[in-house]
């Protein structure tokens, strides 16, 4: 079972207000929205190194900076190439020293050389691990991140590509939306249990449980 105070943390974040902190077994999680485009951003600190990781430097760099703090910043992983997710990749990098990560299929979108990613690669938090979940359609190297909690439920971190409500945008693009839809569907419900939370580029939370009986409605729809 996570060490989770579940009834403190409810995944709800507005833009220049309070992040919300999450404890996990090995991970702590603090989200917080920056502006203009109430952007998600994730700071998973390893609570057995004190090592971090920032999930995308989306907007207002002084603000994730301060996040970070004085203990350091090991990497910033962007979920993919959408400019409202970079914006203060390059400031926090040069200001940190940390790492870049993206998918190799969007490292020609962003502001600096990244290092890439691929399906199934790691991305270390400390002595914990995400893996790189590749899913195709909101852009062509969008990724999602898992962390397995050894001793508690998943903790999906999904960028654009799940939200509480559907995938993400496609462009109306039938083609593009049959790939996200079909990687969603194949690669995180098929494979996940119910009780796994993902945590939105966007927006509040939620499980895949709450999302799962409505697949077959997105699929209608087409978007």
């Amino acid at each position: 079972m996570d060490i989770d105070l579940v009834m403190s943390y409810t995944g709800s974040v507005t833009a220049g207000g309070a992040p919300a902190v999450r404890e996990l077994t090995g991970l702590t999680v603090t989200k917080v929205s920056v502006g203009p485009m109430d952007n998600n951003a994730y700071l998973l600190r390893c609570r057995a190194t004190g090592e971090q990781v920032l999930i995308d430097a989306a907007n207002e760099a002084p603000r994730l900076l301060e996040l970070v703090g004085g203990t350091g910043l090991a990497t910033v992983v962007t979920t993919h190439r959408h400019m409202d997710h970079w914006v203060a990749l390059e400031e926090v990098v040069a200001k940190t020293g940390a790492r870049a990560l993206v998918h190799a299929d969007d490292a020609e979108g962003l502001p600096i050389n990244a290092e890439t990613l691929v399906d199934g690669d790691p991305v270390r938090v400390g002595d914990q691990s995400l893996e790189v979940i590749h899913l195709k359609g909101h852009t062509p190297g969008s990724i999602a991140l898992l962390y397995h909690d050894p001793a508690g439920t998943p903790h999906l971190f999904t960028g654009d590509s799940l939200f509480p409500g559907g995938v993400g945008n496609t462009d109306r693009d039938p083609a593009r939306f049959a790939q996200l839809i079909d990687d969603v569907e194949h690669k995180l419900f098929d494979r996940l249990p119910d009780e796994t939370w993902f945590y939105p580029g966007h927006g509040n939370d939620s499980t895949l449980g709450a999302e799962r009986p409505s697949l077959p409605q997105w699929r209608a729809r087409g978007w």
